[in-house]
């Protein structure tokens, strides 16, 4: 086909190199795809090492002989769109959005248009890519309906000092949350890998199988009879995290439509089913919200961070269950 591009990457690992993890490895030397297709070409078995494949643990070696040969589609071109932004931040180098619910970060497969980067592409002018066309200046993402903080970068410097920050845990992102049930103790660390599911592709589970080690530290803020309101950290970024390892403890995030979030048979005592339908009443979406980020300006070496106060259906349900808790 005539709009496939063919590409092949050839490297010899020098001694400088040794060590590093394979898709960290072709990243830093130049591959120019993002994180994410990387860590599918690896999946798929296009990275070869010394003629085998290998995985994503595996670290290279001084010498190592790196072949990727794979095909790209060209990206179409992502058009400015004039959509509000709630900005809590900007300068020459990041600006900082509190995403509302039902607004999609980034384009993506069959929709184009009315994301976040639209939107950012007619506010700023132009975002940095780094090979990412579909993706400019984003740097982490949110789900379509979970609201708060989302940090994108403007220049290329930006998008790559601060792409490194991530991969070495050092941005830190605490959400607000209401799961039901109780998590057990006023504050834990789940620890669970997390890979994407045989049955929905477009979930995401618990399993050892293709999966990513995955962990999520929590505290109890206030706790009521049908569901506890949480503090919640993530020290990995996988997809659906916070949302899957709740609901693998037991303790679905309240309103969570994926995640059974609104199935009746996840409340534990039957005196709380009314509260239960209460609260779906008065929201539509999962009761997560990314509050705070925390993170040192990739410019100016300083310490950064912002808080984002809780949207308008999160602050109802805790009101509702304050009224109900005796």
């Amino acid at each position: 086909m005539a709009n496939i591009i063919h590409k092949e990457f050839k490297r010899i690992v020098a001694e400088k190199q040794r060590g590093k993890r394979i898709d960290h490895y072709l990243i830093i030397s130049g591959i120019g795809v993002s994180r994410s297709m990387t860590q599918k070409l690896i999946d798929h078995g296009k990275v070869i090492v010394n003629e085998r494949t290998v995985k994503h643990s595996y670290r290279v070696k001084t010498g190592d002989q790196i072949m990727v040969r794979f095909e790209l589609k060209p990206a179409p071109e992502i058009q400015p769109e004039n959509i509000p932004l709630n900005v809590i931040y900007e300068d020459g180098d990041i600006i900082i959005i509190n995403k509302d619910k039902n607004m999609v970060v980034h384009p993506a497969r069959g929709n184009f248009e009315h994301t976040m980067v639209n939107a950012l592409l007619y506010h700023c002018g132009r975002l940095p890519t780094l090979g990412d066309k579909i993706r400019p200046g984003v740097l982490h993402r949110l789900d379509k309906d979970t609201t708060g903080l989302i940090l994108f970068a403007k220049t290329d410097h930006a998008l790559r000092t601060l792409g490194k920050l991530i991969e070495k845990r050092q941005l830190k992102k605490t959400y607000r949350v209401l799961c039901w049930n109780y998590p057990g103790m006023p504050e834990g660390v789940i620890e669970a890998p997390i890979g994407r599911s045989g049955i929905d592709r477009k979930k995401m589970v618990v399993t050892p199988l293709s999966a990513k080690d995955a962990t999520t530290q929590f505290a109890v803020i206030e706790r009521f009879s049908a569901a506890t309101y949480l503090a919640v950290s993530l020290i990995t970024g996988r997809t659906h995290q916070i949302r899957v390892h709740f609901l693998h403890i037991g303790c679905p995030i309240v309103g969570d439509k994926d995640y059974k979030g609104r199935s009746p048979g996840v409340i534990q005592k039957a005196k709380d089913l009314p509260v239960f339908k209460e609260v779906l009443k008065l929201i539509d979406r999962q009761a997560l919200h990314a509050a705070e980020l925390e993170f040192m300006h990739p410019t100016a070496k300083k310490k950064m961070k912002f808080t984002a106060p809780l949207p308008d259906d999160i602050t109802q349900v805790l009101s509702y269950l304050r009224s109900q808790h005796t």
